[in-house]
């Protein structure tokens, strides 16, 4: 076309673009979008449609928006249409800001957009992934009412939010009166109520709804697989994750990264450390390629049996693989250096006092030979130097962006306990709130501890003070450290 002089209009540029979008090249078609704006052809509704959808696809969320922002306004000679709205309320839902679908869905209202099926679904969708089963139900019914008849995807996803909000009879009422309708489940129906009872304990329904499905010439796929073997885990059934890993080889279904990691977590949950470890030799040697979760459940597993040594080998193995280290990996490897550190603080701590006390100790007690003083003094440095490496960890994560939550700040706490320390303590206890992270009763009960060991009762008075006026509820734990500082 552009030999003979002539170039690509805009209906072959969408074209173009369209089939990038089709064949999930999204940066290919952000490329060519760039190329098309030195020309002299605009760009319309939509290409502008195809630019958002793929740089939803892509995380860029900030520019999506941008660019739909700038379709309103007066200037704009591309104005959004339902499509453009549907993407944005799918954006907002895939970040979490379910508010902002109801009102990006409200403004299509009022300015005079007729919203379709895929609309109402893609909210629904957005209160379903919060379990918000009851505004997803209101959507619901304001569709219907609004003659829109409901789909398979609308039922699904109504299905999904009774699932997420832990209520699986009504999921399954609304799976029965998708049939009753005359709306056909499909595989996603099938395993979103598979889900709805597995996530909430119901193991045994769930397995009857993966026969039920076969029976209705519909087969599980490996999300079917996944779904369960998540659930093994949760209730804790040895025998069921052996079968369901059976059923998926006698159906053909080859594991994925998902599968493994599902598998992998559910031994480790049930305690079978050593299957879960001949799984993930399996996945290497089929090679499947691990990834950021596959390593987060052998660490945190590894570490819940004290195996705290192999739980820093699977970190290294992670490093060499140069597999991205997600907040939850730096957490259980910050618990990891920690609980190292912990095992050894009784036995060094008090040789430590021992020794800093033996001009006080009585003539007939033996003291200690050099032998057995540099064998514990070594134990003191390795408890300290796992501390260390517990720092280090900590500040690597949040050099690299991941903002640490109360659980890993909670785990430095007990490490910092460990060796005494109660001003690192307080010192992350400033960061936290100046943070915005939100306490919880074990990181308040960890902090207390670390202020009556270092002798700060009017520091424990003080956080019992912020925690009922934050509204904290008090344990057992936190009465008995606010005992010990009245005693002090």
């Amino acid at each position: 076309m552009t030999e003979n002089g002539v170039g690509p209009d805009l209906v072959t540029h969408n074209i173009v673009l369209s089939a990038f979008k089709s064949g999930a090249q999204y940066w290919k078609a952000l490329s060519y979008f760039e190329l098309m704006k030195g020309t002299n052809i605009r760009p319309d509704t939509t290409t502008l449609n195809i630019i958002i959808h793929c740089l939803v696809k892509l995380r860029q969320y900030g520019k999506a928006v941008h660019i739909f922002n700038s379709m309103r306004e007066k200037e704009s000679g591309s104005r959004p249409d339902v499509v453009t709205f549907t993407i944005i309320i799918n954006l907002y839902s895939i970040s979490g800001q379910i508010d902002n679908c109801r009102a990006v869905f409200n403004t299509m209202l009022s300015e005079g957009l007729q919203p379709n099926i895929v609309s109402y679904n893609a909210l629904i969708g957005a209160y379903a992934s919060l379990g918000s089963s009851k505004e997803a139900l209101s959507v619901f019914k304001e569709m219907k009412k609004n003659n829109f008849w409901p789909d398979v995807v609308s039922y699904t996803s109504l299905l999904n939010a009774y699932g997420r909000s832990k209520q699986p009879e009504k999921a399954r009422e609304i799976f029965d009166q998708m049939k009753q309708n005359n709306c056909k489940p499909n595989v996603v129906s099938y395993n979103a109520l598979i889900d709805a009872y597995g996530s909430n304990g119901f193991l045994a329904e769930a397995i009857e709804v993966l026969r039920e499905m076969e029976q209705n010439g519909v087969q599980p796929n490996i999300v079917s697989i996944c779904t369960l073997l998540a659930a093994c885990g949760r209730c804790r059934r040895k025998v069921n994750i052996d079968s369901i890993l059976t059923a998926a080889e006698c159906r053909g279904i080859e594991l994925n990264t998902v599968a493994y990691n599902s598998a992998i977590g559910s031994y480790m949950n049930v305690g079978e450390h050593e299957k879960a470890l001949k799984l993930y030799k399996l996945m290497r040697k089929k090679k499947v390629k691990p990834d950021s979760v596959t390593y987060n459940v052998l660490i945190s597993g590894c570490c819940k049996m004290s195996k705290y040594k192999e739980s820093l080998e699977f970190l290294e193995e992670m490093m060499d693989l140069k597999v991205p280290l997600s907040k939850e990996v730096y957490s259980s490897v910050i618990c990891a250096y920690s609980k190292q550190a912990s095992v050894l603080t009784n036995l060094s701590l008090c040789y430590h006092f021992h020794y800093l006390n033996l001009k006080e100790i009585s003539s007939h007690t033996s003291p200690p030979s050099l032998h057995n003083f540099r064998a514990q003094l070594e134990i003191v440095e390795r408890r300290l130097g796992q501390v260390t490496e517990a720092e280090s960890m900590f500040a690597m994560m949040k050099m690299a962006g991941c903002s640490p939550d109360v659980i890993t700040y909670t785990t430095m706490i007990h490490a910092y306990n460990a060796v005494g320390n109660w001003e690192k303590v307080s010192a992350l206890l400033q960061e936290m709130q100046m943070n915005d992270v939100q306490l919880d009763v074990i990181a308040c009960s960890a902090i207390m501890r670390a202020f009556n060991k270092g002798c700060q009762p009017a520091k424990v008075m003080s956080l019992a003070e912020f925690m009922r006026d934050k509204g904290i509820p008090f344990s057992d734990a936190i009465y008995y450290e606010m005992l010990s500082a009245c005693s002090m």
